[in-house]
């Protein structure tokens, strides 16, 4: 029986907890520092908390510990990660191999994606060192994933399924660092991707050509796989991640439902083959709906190949769902076409005939009318009309949302001196209490009594599903009695899970009988290793690797590109030879301007901020990545 995991992220405990409450199987949380988003560290006490609650299901906590650090914090790692390990986290989701040098306890590594991990090789090369769990690079197709999966079966593949991407191969990103040194590879990327540009063609001495003006030319559609879950399992993938340890309460709650209901829809068609990785179920008080949370748009990214549905160049901000065109406008209102329902608070926005995202709060509708706070001047019928805040869906959302309960049956059944309880779960938890009681008759009917004190489980991760009362006479047994009882039960087989779930954990184990070489890691430039510490250098000269140069962030090396992008401009505009795609299939909304020399040898393309910093792509077209040099 292969297990699934749902991965959901938690910017604090309370977010873990909720998530945890929608239908997670795990979470992962951000340490007090060293994690890959520097705004959402938590304390250690905080993540006990986390880690207390999600045991009650057999949820993991993983911690992220994902940067690269320099010599003098190694000893505060190593600190932590004891204090982590004391209060029993799951897992830690790590970068630095440096880590590997240390006097860490067994506790085990899962490669964060920081890693770049997407070759059969680099995984068997983690596993070999030890990592239990690999989180794949989000720029991998079906066929990329199986073959990993295929060459590495041991190893359990992690791969992203919603949110945000990076346009930038994941570890391989310098351009925050280049340009206001702030290193991704430390926790505080500035998000260069997501800026304005201006596209710019020069042509040996004929000059420059703008070609396109203020548009994010980087900037990347949010990453949607729901409908893709059981090809990711055909191909080996175990752990679904939703990526946004930056997002709200009502984001992860909306989001994990969606996934967590998805993968029960498909366990319950291969109820032989598949199982969840936590215990328990979950009533929802609300539909999910991944529309109506946060996101710029939908793509499958490089999932089935190569399209020209990833980038959005004319907004990095949340779309949300497209609810209609506008119909008619009035003097401070305006009607739309489509089957919506508004309410007063709605957030809409639309692309302006510039290309421009605009915003718009509703205050008022009325009679099929929306009466926005400021009515936008550029606002125009036939636009195409979003609503990127759903009042009512959000006001649902506030509140409790969802009940994570573990189903029980409890048989009752009486002894010599008195009664038996036992209480069974759909997870091979088995328990039972025997209690002494001075019998004698009622004279009047006392299961719906019982019942109704043993179903008091309110304040538990349990619900009655079944009482069953196995004696035939009418025995009278008071409802103080009923109550104790069912406090003891509850707790006498919490303590049985807890103690079986608290088992040791497994030494991590260096296996490594295999020689590998940089050729088989597939490492794109010299100081694609991110080597930062001289531990980590240690480590790969131990394995016949030894760096050629520091990280990035160590030593501002020249002449490297300070991106790796699959994503690809010339593609995006229709320029590519390779692919032969036509202006037709260009993105939408670029102005449709084809340069036919672009592809002329004395051709460079730049992109260009409004501050005057520029970056140069070349294009790598047999491997189908783009290259991005500061200039």
């Amino acid at each position: 029986m292969t297990k699934l995991e749902l991965l959901a992220p938690a910017r604090t405990a309370e977010i873990g907890i909720e998530a945890i409450k929608h239908g997670a199987d795990a979470v992962y949380i951000g340490a007090p520092r060293f994690g890959a988003r520097v705004a959402a560290g938590n304390s250690v006490e905080d993540i006990a908390r986390l880690v207390d609650y999600a045991h009650k299901f057999n949820a993991k906590v993983y911690v992220t510990i994902n940067t690269i650090f320099d010599d003098k914090e190694l000893l505060e790692v190593q600190t932590l990660i004891n204090e982590l390990y004391e209060i029993h986290v799951d897992a830690l989701i790590v970068q630095d191999m440096g880590l590997l040098k240390l006097d860490l306890p067994p506790i085990p590594l899962h490669a964060s994606t920081q890693m770049d991990n997407r070759t059969p090789e680099k995984v068997r090369f983690l596993k070999e060192n030890g990592f239990r769990q690999v989180v794949l690079a989000r720029e991998l197709s079906l066929d990329e994933i199986r073959k990993i999966h295929e060459k590495c079966p041991e190893v359990s593949l992690e791969v992203f399924v919603h949110g945000a991407l990076c346009v930038s191969l994941s570890g391989q990103c310098y351009a925050s660092e280049c340009l206001f040194g702030r290193s991704a590879n430390r926790g505080e990327c500035a998000q260069v991707c997501r800026m304005e540009y201006d596209l710019i063609q020069q042509t040996g001495s004929k000059g420059e050509t703008r070609i396109l003006s203020k548009k994010h030319m980087l900037s990347l559609k949010d990453l949607c796989l729901l409908d893709s879950l059981k090809e990711l399992i055909d191909a080996g993938a175990v752990s679904f991640k939703i990526e946004g340890r930056l997002k709200d309460a009502s984001y992860v709650k909306n989001v994990t439902a969606a996934y967590s209901q998805a993968l029960d829809r498909i366990i319950k068609e291969n109820p032989n083959k598949y199982e969840r990785s936590s215990v328990g179920s979950v009533e929802y008080k609300f539909v999910p709906d991944v529309n109506k949370s946060f996101n710029r748009g939908f793509t499958t990214y490089f999932l089935h190949g190569r399209n020209n549905s990833i980038f959005s160049f004319d907004t990095p901000k949340s779309l949300g769902q497209e609810v209609g065109t506008v119909k008619d406008i009035g003097r401070g209102w305006f009607t739309v076409a489509g089957i919506s329902k508004f309410a007063n608070g709605d957030g809409l926005c639309f692309i302006d005939h510039t290309g421009k995202l605009c915003g718009m709060r509703v205050n008022k509708v009325e009679n099929g009318r929306l009466y926005p706070l400021n009515m936008p001047r550029n606002l125009q019928t036939k636009m195409r009309l979003y609503r990127n805040l759903d009042k009512h869906f959000e006001d649902v959302l506030q509140h409790d949302s969802a009940e994570r309960y573990i189903p029980v049956d409890i048989v009752m059944d009486e002894t010599a001196n008195g009664f038996k309880l036992t209480m069974t779960d759909d997870y091979g938890t088995y328990h039972s209490i025997d209690v002494e009681c001075q019998k004698e008759l009622a004279r009047t009917h006392q299961s719906e009594n019982i019942k109704r004190q043993l179903s008091k489980l309110g304040d538990t991760k349990y619900r009655l599903r079944n009482l069953s009362i196995e004696y035939k006479k009418n025995w009278f047994i008071p409802s103080s009695l009923l109550s104790e009882w069912r406090r003891l039960l509850v707790k006498d087989t919490e303590l049985y899970v807890n103690e079986k779930a608290l088992t040791k954990k497994e030494t991590i184990q260096n296996n490594n009988t295999e020689q590998f070489s940089f050729k088989d890691l597939d490492v794109l430039n010299p100081v694609g290793l991110n080597v930062f510490n001289r531990k980590s250098w240690s480590f790969y000269e131990d394995k016949g690797l030894e760096p050629t140069e520091w990280a990035y962030e160590r030593e501002h090396q020249q002449d490297i590109p300070v991106m790796y992008c699959k994503h690809c401009i010339k593609y995006a505009m229709g320029w590519c030879m390779k692919s032969r795609v036509s202006n037709k299939n260009a993105a939408e909304g670029n102005v449709r301007l084809i340069n036919k020399s672009v592809n002329d040898k004395d051709s460079s393309l730049y992109l260009a901020l409004a501050n005057g910093q520029r970056f140069r792509l070349e294009f790598d077209c047999k491997r189908c990545l783009m290259k991005v040099y500061h200039s």
